[in-house]
């Protein structure tokens, strides 16, 4: 059998060269970063300059940087009622209906004090609405992200920020699925507040940042005990992870336009070829999109046996309503862009990575071919079995 073509690089991409390596290096210091001799101080040198890079990607402060264990973590801790908006202290928490779900559930945020905020059929977010719901009530933080991880929809973040800066909020932009896929400057999005993951990029799992702008003065931490991470986050960093993550981010950001560019004109090409399928739709393809993101579905299409057909032929994809638990469940993303049950419950998503060539592209295409076949004829019982 042929090597395996990965095509699922929005849910989690392979290690980086240069990460591994920094991984590698950095599991052999022996100090704790928060201690003052030379072996101490040589683990804390790796992080700051990890610190560095992650800031300087982001056009941010470094020691606006929060290093976390994850994206998830990051988003709890930016997600905090009290934090100080020009209004006042933030009393409510607004989110966009499409959300990653470690925002939906609202962060600290009392599960009355959370509103959602529509979108449009295409996944963007409804900039009306939104002005209506920040109208009256209390201070808010905005919860917006900068890209959807399923449909690849881009937010018009800078024009949200104008409406949260205006009612006298604070923007928070969960940035996973965008940093070092897309250029992003917290500055230029108005954010007050961004999330980072590390394995979005290249980085290990495991690790994840809060990036903080200079419209608020700190953050009120998850975590209380020690003064690391500047009294924001307690606990021994994760130096390794750290040093992984800023390798991962340098690589990652040195090649960001060249790979924008490849990258989309092969997500360019497979949607060309899958077209070919009638009656195929390309969900959100009118709106500006992450280059390498690409949900599609077809009448009659079950997104679980579509996923196992491609896995079949040696190609990892995914359902573009999947969740933790590896079952598939009705995606509120769709659900929140008015698409019918039928075409959600058929949802795909190809997502492409650095690495991904055009012979990939032209096997997963052929592999669709063959699966459509009989996938779509209404016999997806059997139609693995002739696969």
């Amino acid at each position: 059998m042929a090597d395996r073509i990965y095509l699922d690089w929005n849910a989690t991409t392979p290690l980086r060269p240069e990460a591994r390596q920094a991984l590698i290096a950095a599991m052999d210091l022996v100090g704790n970063p928060s201690s003052v001799h030379a072996e101490g101080r040589k683990a804390r040198r790796l992080m700051e300059d990890a610190r560095e890079v992650i800031a300087r990607g982001l056009g941010a402060v470094a020691r606006r940087v929060v290093f976390t264990s994850g994206g998830t973590e990051a988003n709890v801790l930016a997600l905090s009622p009290g934090l100080k908006a020009p209004a006042g202290a933030v009393a409510r928490l607004l989110v966009s209906a499409i959300e990653h779900a470690s925002v939906l559930a609202g962060g600290r945020f009392a599960p009355d004090a959370v509103q959602t905020i529509p979108v449009d059929s295409s996944g963007v977010v409804d900039l009306r609405r939104l002005d209506e719901l920040l109208v009256g009530g209390p201070p808010a933080l905005v919860s917006v992200m900068a890209a959807n991880n399923e449909t690849g929809v881009l937010q018009p973040v800078s024009q949200v920020a104008d409406i949260v800066r205006q009612a006298g909020g604070l923007l928070h932009v969960d940035a996973i699925q965008a940093f070092g896929k897309i250029p992003l400057d917290i500055n230029q999005m108005g954010a007050d507040l961004v999330t980072l993951s590390a394995h979005k990029i290249g980085g290990p799992k495991g690790v994840g940042a809060m990036v903080l702008g200079t419209g608020i003065e700190d953050a009120i931490p998850v975590l209380r005990g020690g003064g690391q991470e500047r009294g924001r986050r307690a606990g021994t960093e994760n130096v390794a992870g750290i040093a992984g993550f800023g390798a991962a981010a340098a690589s990652a950001l040195a090649t960001l336009q060249v790979d924008l560019a490849r990258i989309s004109g092969l997500r360019d090409r497979l949607e060309a070829g899958l077209r070919g399928t009638p009656e195929l739709t390309v969900f959100s393809a009118e709106a500006a999109r992450l280059p390498n993101t690409t949900l599609f579905t077809a009448p009659g299409m079950k997104a679980e046996t579509a996923v196992i057909g491609f896995d079949l032929a040696g190609i990892a994809v995914s359902s573009g309503s999947a969740c933790s638990s590896g079952k598939v469940q009705p995606s509120h993303v769709l659900e929140a862009m008015g698409v019918g049950s039928a075409a959600a419950q058929g949802a795909v998503r190809l997502s492409l990575g650095w690495s991904t060539t055009s012979a990939e592209v032209d096997r997963a295409l052929e592999a669709w071919r063959r699966l459509s076949m009989t996938l779509l004829k209404g016999r997806d019982e059997t139609a693995l079995e002739r696969f």
